[in-house]
Parts: C-alpha cells; sequence; structure tokens
C-alpha cells in the first residue's frame, strides 16, 4: 500500500465541536474558530467533563483512568504493549500532567467521552469502489464533468444514522490490514452471517481485492466523538474494483455495525460521518472520477 495523502498540516475540527455530544444529552462548553488553537491564551476555557458509563464500567477496549495519585502509567507517544499510542500526526502530542492533549485543539471536551483510549484511537477505513454501470453494463458518464461516475459501498450506522465507510477500530496488537478485511467483511458483506460455501465466496473475493489497496489519508479524523483528550485518527485505503468481476458483483448485506448497505453513487454532494467526504474527494481525484 503506497502512501499517497496524509495530515501533515492540523485541520480545524468542526465536528468534534458539535454541541451536543454524540447517544447523550451532554452539552460541549462552546469554542469558537479563534479559540480552537491551544496556542491561542483563552482563560476562561472551562470544557466539561465526560466520559460515557460504558467506558469507565472498564471494557476489554478501554484504558483505565490515568488522573489521580495512584493512576496507572502509560507509555504514550509509543507503542505501550500491543496498543499503539503514537499518532499519525507529527509532532508528538503533548501531554501536559500527564493526559494527552488532542493536536487539532479544543473541542469543549474532556475526558474521554465513547472513546476507549486516552490520546488516539485508531481506525481503518477501507473505500471500497466500482464504476457506476447501466443496465448493458456499459460505464456511466457524469453529463455535466464529462467523467466517469464511481460508486462507493456506504453502510448506515446504526449508532448514529450517518451514512459511512465500513470502517472501524484497530484492535490491540492487530495490524491495519487486518482491521481493513475483518472490518468489511463484518459491516458491509455480513459474512458473520453466511454460510459456509457464501462465506468462502466472500473472503475469496474481498483477499483478490485487498491485495491491491491504495492509501489516500492518515491522520487525525473529525469526529463529534472526539474531546481534549481523547481522538480519532484513521488509516483510509482504497479498493478499486475495476472491472466489477470481484466485490462489485456481490449482493450487499449489513452486519455488525451497519443499519443499512448500498452502493452510492460519489459527487460533492455527499454527506457523510466524521471526515469521510474528504476521504471519497481524494479517491475521486485520484482515479479521474466525477465530482
Amino acid at each position: 500500500m503506497a502512501l499517497t495523502t496524509s495530515a501533515s498540516r492540523l485541520p480545524l475540527h468542526v465536528k468534534a465541536r458539535k454541541e451536543t455530544y454524540p447517544n447523550s444529552d451532554v452539552k460541549r462548553f462552546p469554542v469558537p474558530d479563534d479559540k480552537v488553537q491551544w496556542s491561542v491564551d483563552w482563560p476562561e476555557y472551562k470544557p466539561v467533563e465526560f466520559t460515557n458509563p460504558k467506558v469507565l464500567a472498564g471494557p476489554v477496549w478501554a484504558d483505565p483512568e490515568i488522573r489521580g495519585p495512584n493512576a496507572p502509567k502509560m507509555k504514550f507517544n509509543r507503542v505501550d504493549g500491543k496498543i499503539n499510542r503514537r499518532s499519525h500526526m507529527k509532532p508528538d502530542y503533548e501531554i501536559p500532567d500527564g493526559v494527552p492533549r488532542n493536536p487539532c485543539g479544543r473541542t469543549g471536551m474532556t475526558g474521554r467521552g465513547e472513546l476507549g483510549k486516552w490520546g488516539p484511537n485508531h481506525a481503518a477505513d477501507p473505500l471500497v469502489t466500482r464504476w457506476k454501470r447501466d443496465a448493458q453494463g456499459k460505464e456511466v458518464v457524469n453529463p455535466v464533468t464529462k467523467k466517469k461516475v464511481l460508486q462507493f459501498i456506504a453502510i448506515c450506522r446504526k449508532d448514529s444514522g450517518a451514512w459511512a465507510i465500513p470502517g472501524g477500530m484497530v484492535d490491540a496488537g492487530e495490524t491495519v490490514s487486518v482491521t481493513l478485511r475483518r472490518e468489511f467483511g463484518e459491516e458491509a458483506m455480513n459474512s458473520l452471517d453466511a454460510t459456509p460455501k457464501e462465506r468462502k465466496k466472500i473472503e475469496k473475493a474481498v483477499g483478490e481485492l485487498f491485495k491491491h489497496g491504495i492509501e489516500v489519508y492518515r491522520g487525525y479524523v473529525d469526529d463529534p466523538r472526539n474531546t481534549d483528550n481523547s481522538w480519532m485518527e484513521t488509516i483510509a485505503v482504497n479498493f478499486h474494483d475495476g472491472t466489477g468481476n470481484s466485490v462489485g458483483k456481490f449482493a450487499l448485506y449489513a452486519g455488525d455495525d451497519a443499519g443499512a448497505v448500498q452502493w452510492t453513487d460519489i459527487g460533492s454532494d455527499l454527506t457523510l460521518f466524521a471526515s469521510h467526504e474528504s476521504f471519497i474527494e481524494k479517491v475521486a481525484i485520484r482515479l479521474d472520477a466525477h465530482w
């Protein structure tokens, strides 16, 4: 997988400052655009503290509390046992008072919200695409831009109802390539519920397609779950089925975190979860498709 685009410059996050935190009634402290960066002095800043009770309950995917005299020490900005606490962005994130600080600035909230890890929470997003075809199998061209129309596999997230790329969290000790294949199978192809024969077919097709991925983004995600101390980062990889004879011909079934799944036309009018529109745009540009 070749790196083509990364987050070398820190973006101004917007969704990470959304007033009401997802799946709660908790409201963030309002942060205007000119007060996002930590370099701007703002003594009046009073972020709201919030960590979801399901995170505080201590599931295997969540870190323990690290604030307090007897709190465990964690190795931030490095691999800590099986957990990768390094950021995709440079320089290393700051750790004032032993707590990671969001490198993209203030969010109006401290704690971890719904995220399990302090600091970066790593995800992987497989962007599976094909050319849109008509009933005769001919590639469809947009009449305005005169460019071919690209489609990607989108899922409707059960937690928010937003359409998104079928990605997910990188498990401790897991490689990104394994996460990409697992999440795509679980969320988009519903391989968890397939018969053994169907599962074999699906896994073979996904395996072949996923040998030829192109990385289109790695870095910070403007995610509504982010806080001052925990944030999402991802690696987005494009897997393009140019002939439509691989994954492009399979029926789609929703599974795992997906409420629905479909082939979706790519265009500038897309509205997706977190930073997913920007990942899609990079793919459209790379393949010289309609946008």
